[in-house]
């Protein structure tokens, strides 16, 4: 089973992944939130993809501490892209 939510918004969807990235590193929710000085709220959104906006300076954070790209933790793929596939 896989720990990534979509959120339909628009013509697209959004994939929010950063709870199988952190399943997929063996990093806890506690360990991300205290390594990298994030609160829990903001945390669980980007995981759940219950956001308004994105905090460019999170992701950058997490995305430092995790050795990774945005992308491996947000994706948007338009709805056209992925019926002509």
């Amino acid at each position: 089973m896989t720990d990534v939510n979509i959120v339909k918004i628009g013509d697209g969807y959004y994939y929010f992944k950063l709870g199988q990235l952190l399943k997929d590193k063996h990093i806890t929710l506690n360990k991300l939130i205290t390594d990298t000085e994030t609160d829990f709220k903001v945390i669980k959104r980007l995981i759940n993809g219950d956001l308004v906006r994105i905090d460019i300076f999170v992701l950058a954070r997490i995305c430092d501490y995790l050795d990774c790209n945005i992308s491996d933790i947000v994706e948007y793929k338009k709805e056209a892209d992925l019926v002509n596939n």
